[in-house]
């Protein structure tokens, strides 16, 4: 590639940065240095620390940390996480509680691949855990997936979820959070030409970006304004040897965190001096509010280079999905198929990254649903966050989500039921 650091060069500014951090707070707690009063080391020691903190969660997956779920017994019951389908890009998990009678509702989660680890939906996992059996998909870094395994596309991604969906049955409720929002309607409708009694029941879709020019952002606007040509030489890299997915042409997740910091690079930097403040004055605790919030925001992951080109060139420039002109292995996928499964969208007023109108769209793609099985929310003062993992998801958003879900329960599974049943009754006659 030209122009940017390479992979190897990326992770070495990283790796000395860390380094200094550790050593500027080793430096600044010497013990001989407290014999004298001087304020310079409390803060060399603090910028040291925060320092070596940050860079070191840049490499780090985080763990789910969930690891019990009071019962309606007022017991606490322990959490494990269980894999249902395992797979090279990503993994089907289950947060199996244990000593628990099996709730009714059934939700899996499909998780953005945005830059970012499926425990960045942590919250968003623990609010539905008391009251649902809850699945998410686990996408893999792309980094430590050999080039063995082939290629991993938004076609691939897609067909993951379809596969995930067949798994689960149409008792379940699919809810999925920005990036894979038309993927996951792409793949309803992909399910609902090939095997409709093998949807989910409902498809909440959370801030996604069903239609990009309903309503323009910043992130809009970078897909319309770059070419192919020359995202692809400035933004695609080699996975350097120290990961097993050397040789694999990715966007660095280290390039995607850049993209977010200077997104608000005011509100990081003052977020940074202050954290940096509360240390050297010892009010700074390991898991306080700033080390909670950017030890997730910081761990980024690596996506093949495939699939980030294909998301900008087929879901921003050429607008496939909203369109109707999506594609998956050959087959054309018609998002009218979708008849009898129900849809919702949410959206945030405040939200910078998937505008109120870009995901709305999706209900005007589903020609083929009575308007009794679609539900749009919109929430007053939201940003992007927060619709899916903040206040408002918590207050407002989860039971209105919830009570979607329990209004239609059971309708489409009934009928795949049937349809399922009036299949096989000409096999047995034959017999």
């Amino acid at each position: 590639m030209r122009y940017l650091a390479t992979y190897d060069l990326m992770e070495t500014v990283r790796n000395t940065n860390q380094w200094l951090g550790a050593t500027a707070q080793a430096i600044g707690e010497y013990p001989m240095f407290a014999l004298a009063p001087n304020p310079m080391f409390k803060m060399l020691s603090a910028w040291g620390e925060v320092t070596e903190r940050s860079f070191a969660r840049m490499v780090a997956k985080p763990d789910w940390g969930i690891y019990t779920v009071v019962g309606a017994d007022g017991r606490d019951h322990v959490v494990n996480v269980k894999k249902v389908i395992e797979r090279p890009f990503g993994d089907l998990i289950h947060f199996e509680v244990a000593g628990r009678k099996t709730k009714e509702r059934k939700i899996l989660i499909v998780a953005p691949m945005s830059g970012h680890y499926a425990t960045l939906l942590r919250s968003t996992v623990a609010s539905l855990l008391p009251d649902a059996e809850v699945y998410i998909t686990d996408w893999h870094n792309a980094r430590d997936i050999p080039v063995s395994k082939g290629k991993f596309d938004i076609e691939d991604y897609t067909l993951y979820v379809v596969d995930f969906m067949k798994e689960l049955g149409p008792d379940t409720n699919v809810v999925a959070v920005c990036q894979p929002a038309p993927l996951v309607l792409a793949a309803t409708a992909y399910l609902a030409d090939i095997d409709p009694e093998a949807q989910p029941q409902t498809l909440t879709l959370i801030g996604g970006p069903i239609d990009p020019d309903a309503a323009a952002t910043d992130v809009t606007d970078f897909g319309d304004r770059v070419t192919m040509g020359y995202l692809e030489k400035t933004a695609i890299q080699r996975v350097g040897f120290k990961y097993a997915g050397v040789g694999r042409s990715v966007y660095p997740g280290l390039l995607q965190l850049t993209s977010f910091m200077t997104m608000n690079a005011e509100k990081h930097a003052k977020a940074f001096s202050d954290q940096i403040m509360a240390v050297a004055r010892g009010e700074a605790g390991d898991h306080d509010k700033h080390n909670k919030f950017y030890d997730e925001y910081l761990a980024v992951m690596d996506m093949t280079a495939e699939f980030y080109l294909t998301t900008v060139e087929r879901i921003f420039k050429e607008r496939e999905i909203a369109k109707n002109e999506f594609v998956v292995a050959g087959r054309k996928v018609d998002i009218g198929k979708i008849t009898d499964v129900a849809v919702m969208t949410v959206e945030g007023s405040k939200d910078d990254i998937s505008a109120p109108g870009q995901c709305l769209a999706a209900l005007d793609l589903c020609t083929g649903l009575p308007d009794e099985k679609k539900n749009h929310h919109l929430e007053d003062g939201a940003g992007h966050y927060g619709i899916f993992a903040g206040k408002s998801w918590r207050n407002n958003i989860r039971p209105f989500v919830l009570n979607f879900m329990d209004q239609h329960a059971g309708e489409h599974a009934a009928q795949a039921s049937k349809k399922k049943a009036a299949k096989t009754k000409p096999a047995l006659k034959a017999v």
